[in-house]
């Protein structure tokens, strides 16, 4: 691959990465009722607005899922890969990259949630530090998952090892489920 075609690889995964994110963020502060006057939240809706407005018309939410929302974001990580297949010239089978969109979109939220757990686990160490905009907003991603954790998990001493199992089973879940879709998907994009 020459030079450009890696500084067009870069540019391709930062803008849809960063569009990607936005996507996903909104549909989960939504799942879990973060507060709409929070100013990430606000920035969250002003940026992802003109888009999902319109394709809520036609894709209504589900339950507490804004399903136009999942749909906008695989649909970007779909364009995302044809975009990089392109670039290394090859034409992908549309059911192949249909799957590894999914795959992509799935492996993208638990990295993400990986992520949260960090830092939560951060903020922990820091408890007089809670005004920021940002921190109820960690609190609420990531109590659906940590909350059960605790009930089952003994605390130790004050320790909570809840952010240590959820590691684990999220990182078992990209083993497990992300990577044979992944490869399924690659698999059919090829044709094999």
């Amino acid at each position: 691959m020459s030079y450009f075609a890696d500084a067009g690889q870069i540019l391709i995964r930062f803008v849809f990465g960063a569009l990607i994110t936005l996507v996903v963020l909104r549909v989960l502060l939504q799942m879990v009722r973060a507060n709409f006057y929070n100013p990430i939240c606000q920035f969250l809706y002003k940026a992802t607005n003109p888009v999902l407005m319109p394709l809520r018309r036609v894709v209504p939410s589900w339950r507490n899922l804004d399903v136009a929302g999942v749909l906008l974001a695989w649909l970007l990580s779909a364009i995302q890969l044809a975009l990089l297949f392109a670039l290394a010239g090859v034409a992908p089978k549309l059911v192949g990259l249909a799957v590894m969109a999914v795959a992509d979109l799935i492996g993208f939220v638990l990295l993400l949630y990986m992520a949260l757990i960090i830092v939560r686990i951060l903020l922990s160490f820091f408890p007089g530090n809670t005004r920021h905009p940002i921190v109820p907003l960690i609190y609420q991603l990531t109590d659906p998952l940590l909350r059960p954790l605790q009930r089952i998990l003994p605390s130790l001493g004050g320790l909570d090892f809840s952010p240590m199992v959820a590691w684990l089973l999220i990182t078992l879940a990209r083993v497990l489920l992300v990577q044979p879709l992944l490869d399924l998907g690659t698999g059919l994009a090829r044709g094999a």
